[in-house]
């Protein structure tokens, strides 16, 4: 049966086309419905392009009066971007219903725009498979209500916690499938944050090896720049962002690091503070990050609480030994009372590799 929620779920899919392209704009799709079929569609490709609900009624092939309009995301109503306001090409177009998925928490918009169409006489249905809307716009959602990004944890490790050998021999815990999940996540997110530690025992890339994907900007914490100027992260592109120590602004390789067009973020206190970090990176318009690091650094995201949501990657291996790098170390623990807790639990087989993924509970 062809109902509000059918043609939600078109609308839905739409905006998953944009692959995530769209930072720091949400994903939005849009479908135009009259009597009963889809006569237009249209999703918001890219920042800068027209927005989902502009380009299903630019698409319209006949006329759209008195039809209704399915998009995921309240339509924008306000002047402080590239685009014209949504709610005038719809008002303007002659639909005279539009059924939403969820409000934008923009406070620029956040029911300005849903007021605006009743204004003007158009019926505005809202809540029609929210949660989902919710989901795909999770990035968009934290970016715009905090002022951070939205921050995942990856880990890849044994059956027994450990992500590495005494020695430091990491490659390759995890299946092949596994590690091209990781590179779909990658191309997915706006930037990937490592400290030096794993850069000097890897030399990684930190590109997403997958067709037609975007490339994360890569963002190295690397207080007394130890790492070589020759390694894959100090060679652009992609864009590279450094966070450094101050006491380390006049060293000669940071000016060769500029040289190579490659941003330097600093920092005054002992250990740079992860809180301030993911400010200064939403100052720079990344609305999604995700750590791929070590023992120390994993530890140190979650407790300065910038995690939203962690992807562990479970091999069918066992390492042991004390001196195996856990997946999350440093000295500080919690109580089992008091330990973080994962919500919306999801388990997945890859090849012999299971995925667990969740959100950090708060509160």
């Amino acid at each position: 049966m062809r109902d509000d929620r059918f043609f939600m779920k078109k609308a839905l899919l739409l905006a998953k086309k944009a692959g995530w392209k769209t930072s720091p704009n949400p994903m939005v799709g849009a479908v135009i419905v009259k009597n009963g079929e889809i006569i237009s569609r249209g999703f918001h490709k890219k920042a800068g392009l027209p927005h989902a609900e502009a380009e299903a009624i630019m698409n319209a092939k006949q006329s759209i009066k008195g039809a209704t309009l399915y998009v995921n995301l309240e339509p924008c109503c306000h002047r402080d971007k590239k685009t014209p306001p949504c709610t005038d090409a719809i008002i303007n177009s002659g639909i005279k219903r539009v059924v939403i998925a969820m409000k934008d928490p923009n406070p620029k918009v956040s029911g300005k725009g849903i007021e605006i169409l009743r204004n003007n006489k158009i019926e505005v249905i809202e809540g029609i498979l929210e949660d989902e809307a919710k989901k795909l716009n999770e990035f968009y959602i934290k970016y715009i209500t905090t002022n951070t990004p939205f921050v995942i944890l990856k880990i890849a490790m044994t059956l027994d916690g450990k992500i590495a050998t005494p020695s430091g021999e990491s490659k390759w815990i995890t299946s092949e499938k596994s590690r091209k999940l990781v590179h779909i996540m990658r191309g997915r997110v706006d930037a990937i944050l490592s400290a030096y530690g794993t850069i000097l025992k890897d030399n990684p890339l930190f590109t997403a090896r997958v067709k037609d994907s975007k490339n994360p900007v890569r963002v190295i914490i690397d207080p007394e720049l130890k790492i070589p100027l020759n390694y894959h992260v100090y060679n652009p592109p992609p864009d590279t962002i450094v966070v450094v120590n101050e006491r380390k602004l006049k060293n000669s390789k940071l000016e060769c690091l500029r040289q190579k067009g490659i941003e330097v973020i600093h920092f005054s206190s002992d250990k740079v503070d992860l809180k301030w970090l993911m400010e200064e990176l939403a100052k720079r318009h990344i609305m999604s990050v995700m750590i791929e690091g070590g023992s120390s650094l994993n530890s140190y995201a979650l407790w300065n609480g910038i995690v939203d949501k962690i992807m562990i990657f479970i091999a069918p291996k066992i390492i042991g030994g004390a001196q195996s790098y856990p997946s999350v170390g440093g000295k500080v623990y919690k109580n089992l009372d008091e330990a973080f807790i994962i919500k919306d639990l999801k388990i997945k087989r890859l090849a012999n590799d299971i995925l667990i993924e969740g959100h950090i509970e708060t509160g």
